[in-house]
């Protein structure tokens, strides 16, 4: 089966410093990708470049076999750290909003019967992600695990294929991040998405993932640190077991992390 997203030898370079090398990567359809590294490991460039807010210095994307675009498309949603909401729009109007630009985007305003149908859509994704009786508040009015169900709703109404996180849940409480770790399993299944996450949660990034990624520098020289980028050290692929196995394989699950 070939990969649904292929990343084939990718550079990123700022001037003469490289953030990214010979990065080549497939991701097959379905699949939840978690990225894991150090600080300044090209975690972020590397979604940004997937999202199409950045082109590679040298490499290519491919998407279903065909070059991706250096543009954010339909086919890719977004959830980063930081709320991306609407603090003027309550929250039937951000989710909304996303429906009105792809449907109407000269004007962003639906009417009529395209409105009335759009309305109902998107009441439909805010009831998925349990913000079905908070149609009318706004963002102010609302807490933090809150406002990324929000953001969750406005990445998924599109319908895309690929949601990409960017440490969606680091910033949340111990026990609103189980909650919204719940949540987007429970999405990512419903909806068959392939989910690409960074994150630096080790064990947020097993227990969500069905395969590991971590991004580092293979090569160092202390006198032009600059010069070298990061690139994928590992590639761990998981098996999540909800039953005992009827015979042992080869995948690391977070059971062989733990109890090691």
């Amino acid at each position: 089966m070939s990969a649904l997203l292929s990343l084939n030898n990718i550079w990123v370079e700022y001037g003469d410093k490289v953030v990214l090398e010979r990065v080549s990567l497939e991701i097959a359809a379905g699949s939840f990708v978690s990225i894991i590294g150090p600080s300044g490991a090209g975690k972020s460039s590397l979604l940004r470049i997937i999202l199409g807010q950045e082109t590679p210095t040298r490499g290519s994307i491919l998407l279903d076999g065909i070059p991706l675009k250096p543009e954010c498309g339909p086919d890719r949603g977004v959830v980063f750290q930081r709320y991306s909401v609407f603090p003027h729009l309550s929250v039937l109007g951000n989710t909304l909003f996303g429906l009105e630009c792809a449907q109407a985007p000269f004007t962003a305003r639906l009417f009529g019967a395209r409105r009335r149908a759009a309305m109902q859509e998107a009441e439909n994704m805010l009831a998925a992600v349990g913000l079905g009786d908070s149609l009318h508040l706004y963002p102010a009015q609302m807490s933090g695990g809150m406002q990324q169900r929000l953001a969750i709703a406005q990445a998924l109404i599109k319908r895309p294929r690929i949601l990409l996180l960017d440490e969606p849940f680091g910033a949340l409480d111990p026990g609103i991040k189980a909650d919204m770790h719940a949540l987007i399993t429970r999405l990512w299944t419903d909806y068959a998405l392939t989910v690409v996450m960074v994150t630096h949660d080790i064990r947020e990034a097993f227990t969500l993932g069905t395969r590991v990624l971590t991004l580092d520098k293979r090569r160092h020289d202390p006198h032009a640190p600059h010069r070298f980028g990061a690139t994928a050290v590992y590639d761990l692929p998981l098996t999540k077991r909800i039953s005992p196995p009827k015979e042992k394989d080869k995948s690391i699950t977070l059971d062989d992390i733990c109890n090691n």
